[in-house]
């Protein structure tokens, strides 16, 4: 007997994403975040844009894409200080490796949380590892025959972007 899934809709991305963001927030990050708005892709890179990490996890299987969530050194260096409990000096001192690796994991977890979803409908699929860009002035390209999806939220002044990309096998 074949397995049942249920159609991934705009609305079961929308409110997947938000669930996820707003769940790894509460529980790592121990503050809130709002979900600002959704568009059809992110701002054009501008010049004057300060230094940028961009985190992302794969996911594959009966549904594939990308997740990668977008933010702002000084933004990222402010998570993995509340993350880990450490004072921005701390957060300098241990360096770039810290922030790296607090960031992969509020993007492992996030992605997680979005797949679960995915599979709580019958879409079995499995996560890839997490890697980080960092950089000034840089964008993500639209992939080929994948649908994309680009939420905005905000928390503490900061700007958070989730910029999903996905296609169904």
């Amino acid at each position: 007997m074949a397995a049942v899934t249920s159609p991934i809709t705009d609305s079961v991305i929308h409110d997947s994403i938000v669930r996820a963001i707003e769940s790894v927030f509460k529980t790592m990050v121990g503050q809130g975040i709002t979900f600002i708005e959704k568009t059809s892709a992110p701002a054009a890179a501008q010049p004057d844009r300060p230094p940028q990490i961009f985190g992302s996890v794969g996911f594959v299987g009966d549904a594939s894409g990308l997740i990668y969530l977008c933010l702002t050194e000084t933004f990222a260096e402010d998570l993995t200080g509340r993350i880990l409990g450490m004072s921005p000096a701390e957060v300098e001192m241990h360096g770039a490796e810290v922030v790296t690796d607090a960031i992969g994991e509020v993007t492992n977890m996030t992605v997680g949380g979005f797949k679960n979803t995915l599979c709580d409908l019958g879409h079995a699929c499995k996560l890839t590892l997490p890697t980080i860009v960092r950089g000034q002035n840089i964008s993500v390209a639209a992939i080929k025959s994948a649908t994309r999806h680009v939420f905005h939220f905000q928390t503490a002044g900061h700007r958070l972007v989730a910029d999903i990309q996905m296609k169904l096998e």
